[in-house]
């Protein structure tokens, strides 16, 4: 029986909006944009979020990264400490990779700064590229970040111990230097420096918006021989087993602490985080996201909300004298105020249906013609169409009442 009745409310509710097509589609716009709003956002907010736990996924797991600063840090809000802090070294690296029980593999880096030593340009024959990601890394660098080399190998402790000038590349500088050719076993200048390339990754994608595949490594002392002046070590670790990740971090903050020389009671000069304290971070930056969203999404909702509710007005002013027919013969309040508000939600839920589809128009398009990626949750889209049901209900319960409320006899007297 009840079904029976929403059907005809239903039928009814389409019949009225049919009589009105256009003043119905401008009274939705308002619904429709703030449904749209709230699609496409999401979608590309939910795409950025894939996007990133996929990254940071593929690096390894289980990792424990070892900074002098907490990650996120900013520049104009460090203290003087901060600021001067020092950093870490080779020798930092094997003391927590010989003095932490814990720990399994241990790997520290070098990185090449353009600010600090200028251009950096790679040259293979008349190829040639410009600046890419150049690093001097110890020979456990794949044990800890799990990067796979797709043809070649990686190089050996003894080749990093005698200074060896071999490289492994990523895929972007395989595909600019060697477009038609083999790399493996050919020679490359790098900066002035001649290097015998002996493997290459796969394709790996991008990290924290920067491309993995545009990366050149060396062994770390055939780095520290390049470049002498560079000090600052990055070190990554991992433990034995993800079982002993506490474990393995309070042995690596008590070692470091011996090492820096802090006081008992004072806070750490450094910072050791997971791949949980970088998830939750960015997570953090997204809730703010949300909220920009939620605000943008609530002024058009609001707009619409209002527009539904004069138009439904409009729409009771004008059938006052049907309201005053079907309470001659017997329709109750509840069944008048029940016919408005079916009214106002199917408004307002066409404006969500159409909202959500050009979110989803929106997500397609920032997915084929921007860098960014997008993704339309199934969430999403029932998140969308419940809000534009619920402006119908909220805007629209204030005309059903006013409609109930009419005197039959007034409302016949109608013109």
């Amino acid at each position: 029986m009840k079904l029976l009745i929403i059907r005809e409310l239903l039928s009814i509710s389409f019949s009225t909006l049919k009589s009105h097509k256009l003043r119905s589609l401008l009274t939705v716009v308002g619904v429709m944009i703030g449904v749209m709003t709230v699609i496409g956002m999401v979608s590309v907010i939910e795409g950025i979020n894939r996007s990133f736990m996929q990254s940071l996924q593929s690096i390894g797991s289980s990792l424990i990264f070892i900074s002098k600063h907490e990650p996120g840090i900013r520049v104009g809000r460090m203290s003087e400490e901060e600021r001067t802090r020092k950093g870490f070294t080779y020798e930092d690296a094997i003391a927590i990779e010989r003095l932490c029980p814990s720990v399994g593999e241990v790997t520290y880096q070098h990185y090449y700064s353009l600010f600090d030593y200028g251009s950096l340009t790679v040259k293979y024959r008349n190829e040639r590229l410009q600046n890419p990601s150049f690093l001097g890394v110890n020979s456990e660098y794949l044990e800890v970040f799990e990067n796979p080399v797709k043809d070649g190998r990686f190089f050996t402790k003894e080749e990093m111990l005698r200074r060896v000038n071999v490289c492994v590349l990523g895929m972007e500088i395989v595909e600019a230097l060697f477009p038609h050719s083999d790399p493996i076993g050919k020679e490359i200048m790098i900066g002035n420096d001649k290097f015998r390339v002996i493997g290459y990754f796969e394709k790996r994608g991008k990290l924290f918006g920067e491309s993995r595949d545009n990366q050149i490594l060396i062994p770390f002392f055939t780095f520290e021989k390049l470049y002498p002046q560079v000090e600052d070590v990055f070190i990554a670790a991992k433990p034995k087993s993800p079982e002993l990740i506490f474990k393995a971090i309070e042995e690596i903050e008590e070692v470091l602490r011996r090492r820096r020389g802090v006081p008992f009671g004072k806070p750490n000069n450094f910072a050791v985080f997971t791949q949980d304290t970088i998830a939750s971070l960015y997570n953090q930056l997204t809730q703010a996201v949300y909220i920009v969203m939620i605000i943008i999404a609530s002024i058009s909702l609001l707009v619409g909300g209002i527009g539904v509710m004069n138009i439904m007005l409009v729409s009771v002013r004008e059938r006052l004298r049907e309201i005053g027919i079907r309470k001659a013969i017997g329709a109750r309040n509840r069944d008048i105020l029940w016919q408005f508000l079916f009214e106002a939600m199917t408004l307002a839920g066409i404006g969500g249906i159409i909202g959500i589809f050009l979110g989803w128009m929106v997500s397609i398009g920032v997915k084929e013609f921007t860098p960014l990626p997008a993704a339309v949750s199934l969430w999403s889209v029932f998140i969308g169409f419940l809000i534009s049901l619920s402006v119908g209900i909220f805007f629209g319960i204030f005309p059903a009442q006013k409609a109930a409320k009419q005197s039959p006899i007034e409302a016949l007297r109608y013109e």
